[in-house]
């Protein structure tokens, strides 16, 4: 088991560009005493989308470690990954996002179904965890619902964890769990039969992503109940602990907050209770970098802005499709995107503010912004006068990139 630090960050990065800019984010907090290691991290869809290749992620990786003389541990995300991917990501990957969404609910085995609720007995009852003010009851009925739901997805993740074990050596990679894309949030005591389950399964993880309660759509703040939430991550952060002491997970297993990006709101929540346990995390900003190269190369003006238009006015057409792969983390009213004329006459600042992430502003459009979000294909699409265009207008994007990372996302939550 390759051990993870504390505080790690995922940063997502579409088409490769701004790894520099988001290790010189990662390095100032390390400058001011925060111990936070880089995570970059792409999915199979983002790299089909794209038209890249895992390696290419490693070798953006390596080359911001090398051009900034990053001495300390980074690592490279297999995003999102299953059976049928996780081959293609072997080599260049040490940081392992088993995600098991799509096969909750499919049932496990009868005699895999009695053997668990043979062995795992114990759950049902009263927990009584350090720094949880109320009880954690499991009755039999949720131990064999949360069964019925999650542990032939676990006996997945075993298989996949396996895959991998077969092909590197064992100290060379981390495993993190996602759940979060399932259709419901879990509860604090479905997490904890989960953590058996994954026990049962001999994965040594070291950062579960659970779903929690709300919504964390793409690129914008969080909705729902801030209360509801933070009782919701206090007890989980609780029940993470528990489960390392029972079941002999890894002492490193932390919480993953896949936010979809920008849940500003909830930082100050998790900060003070990650603090409060004692605990570590791991954030993961995924599209804030691609969000961050729009809007910079709308602030550029000239060619910027225009391809900044040209890419909502080829992706309005396809918006139906575009949506789709995303549709659970996204709510766009179509009909209430604006018009592509619309946007043509905006001037730059008028473009930025739409697409800018700051509520204060009037002219901030959180559709315009999520549809802007799912709409990275679009850009791939132009080949290489999009990534031609990072290149002229580096320095814009890299600031926007640095500081988005820095000011919005590092400093609320680690400095």
């Amino acid at each position: 088991m390759k051990t993870l630090p504390r505080f790690t960050i995922g940063m997502g990065d579409r088409f490769a560009h701004q790894g520099e800019a988001q290790l010189s984010a990662v390095q100032s907090a390390v400058e001011r005493g925060v111990p936070l290691h880089p995570v970059w991290n792409k999915s199979n869809r983002e790299h089909t989308l794209v038209g890249t290749k895992p390696a290419d992620l490693r070798a953006e990786a390596d080359a911001a470690v090398r051009a900034l003389n990053w001495t300390a541990p980074y690592f490279v995300d297999a995003d999102h990954i299953n059976l049928h991917t996780v081959d293609g990501f072997i080599a260049s990957s040490d940081f392992f996002t088993l995600d098991v969404a799509d096969y909750s609910g499919k049932p496990a085995s009868p005699e895999s179904m009695e053997a668990f609720f043979k062995k795992r007995s114990g759950l049902v009852g009263t927990h009584r965890l350090p720094l949880l003010d109320a009880p954690l009851e499991i009755t039999r009925a949720d131990l064999e619902r949360t069964a019925g739901k999650f542990l032939w997805a676990m006996q997945e993740a075993g298989r996949i964890y396996r895959r991998i074990a077969a092909a590197k050596p064992a100290d060379s990679f981390a495993v993190e769990l996602s759940v979060d894309e399932t259709d419901t949030p879990q509860t604090p005591g479905e997490l904890l039969i989960i953590l058996a389950m994954i026990a049962d399964e001999g994965i040594p993880v070291q950062t579960i992503a659970p779903k929690f309660t709300g919504r964390f759509n793409k690129g914008v703040d969080y909705v729902g109940d801030i209360g509801a939430f933070e009782r919701e991550f206090d007890a989980d952060l609780a029940v993470l602990a528990h489960a390392v002491r029972e079941f002999g997970l890894p002492e490193t297993l932390k919480i993953s907050v896949h936010s979809g990006s920008d849940k500003f709101s909830l930082y100050p929540i998790i900060r003070r209770l990650v603090e409060r346990h004692r605990a570590g995390l791991h954030l993961k900003t995924a599209g804030t970098t691609w969000l961050e190269e729009v809007a910079g190369l709308a602030e550029a003006g000239g060619d910027g802005l225009d391809i900044a238009k040209d890419i909502y006015a080829a992706a309005l057409p396809q918006a139906e499709e575009l949506i789709k792969p995303y549709a659970p983390v996204v709510d766009i009213e179509i009909p209430k995107l604006p018009s592509i004329e619309t946007v043509r006459s905006w001037t730059a600042r008028e473009f930025v503010e739409a697409v800018n992430h700051d509520a204060s502003c009037a002219k901030y459009d959180p559709q315009f912004r999520q549809f802007i979000h799912v709409s990275f294909k679009v850009a791939a699409g132009m080949g290489q006068r999009y990534t031609d265009a990072l290149k002229a207008n580096r320095g814009i994007i890299g600031r926007r990139v640095r500081d988005n990372l820095l000011k919005k996302h590092i400093e609320p939550l680690f400095c």
